[in-house]
């Protein structure tokens, strides 16, 4: 069973994660954060729908609200947030990467990774900072792909995408 304390855990942990990932739509459009340059296969380095302002925006969102956290719950500092938020990003560009490699055009659906890698992403940055449990990221994988899923489509149906994945 789920611990008061756990589930406080995964709530600080996902919130600043998943602010990161899902706010960049909000800001989409200007310059794209890979210049407009190709990789050595030629591909796109990230694709166009990874913008400077987008990437930005999602940074400072995620940042928002671990500060939110923080006046909340003094014990959950907000460095560990923009820890957190940098990962997601970080994970969310190396699924991109991964799938111009294999031929994913930007917005095309890549099960699995395109719910997976800003939760990795973010545990694997804030790892070395924040020690929480192997469970607690379990929890965050298991339900993040059915909140993702959501999100999306509720972006879809009030038109800020173009697609429901």
């Amino acid at each position: 069973m789920l611990t008061v304390n756990e589930l406080l855990t995964l709530i600080y942990f996902i919130a600043p994660a998943y602010a990161a990932n899902s706010t960049p739509v909000l800001f989409a459009g200007g310059r794209a954060l890979d210049l407009g340059r190709n990789f050595l296969d030629g591909e796109r380095i990230f694709g166009s729908h990874k913008t400077v302002r987008g990437t930005l925006g999602g940074l400072l969102s995620g940042f928002a609200v671990s500060i939110v956290e923080h006046v909340l719950t003094p014990i959950y500092h907000p460095c560990l947030g923009f820890a957190v938020s940098a990962g997601s990003i970080l994970g969310d560009l190396a699924g991109a990467f991964l799938k111009r490699r294999v031929g994913i055009k930007p917005g095309d659906p890549a099960p699995i990774l395109d719910q997976l890698d800003f939760i990795l992403g973010a545990a694997l940055l804030s790892y070395p900072f924040w020690n929480f449990t192997p469970f607690i990221v379990l929890l965050a994988v298991l339900i993040t792909p059915l909140i993702h899923f959501a999100a999306n489509v509720i972006a879809y149906m009030v038109g800020l995408k173009d697609k429901y994945w």
